[in-house]
């Protein structure tokens, strides 16, 4: 009976935790068919790719909260740097957008793992 109670006190611990996790982090899959492991980093959240020819690279770093966000885009193939933004248009997909002088802009649409 007393590891049930121990058992019970521990989930409810843990249980704020489990909720505070932002709709924005996890494994996505990009239209290139890498998959991109999104986490905080300090007071962001960092796109870095776990699959594919740029695994271990650091290709963004977003700020902001509850399904818009917007930071720094990296181009794994050139390391050109854009704005960008994303968007959670689902519990499983969002849009990635990257400008170039604000103007010249690329979008993606990324499914959740």
């Amino acid at each position: 009976m007393k590891w049930k109670l121990s058992a019970a006190i521990a989930l409810m611990a843990a249980w704020p935790g489990l909720a505070l996790a932002d709709p924005i982090e996890g494994t996505w899959l990009a239209e290139s068919g890498n998959l991109v492991s999104i986490a905080p980093c300090g007071e962001a959240y960092c796109l870095n790719v776990v699959s594919g020819p740029n695994k271990g690279k650091q290709i963004g770093r977003m700020q902001g909260a509850d399904g818009s966000y917007k930071g720094t885009i990296l181009n794994p193939d050139d390391d050109r740097s854009y704005s960008g933004s994303v968007t959670l248009t689902s519990g499983s997909t969002m849009r990635l957008k990257g400008c170039a002088m604000g103007i010249f802009c690329k979008t993606q649409n990324w499914q959740r793992q």
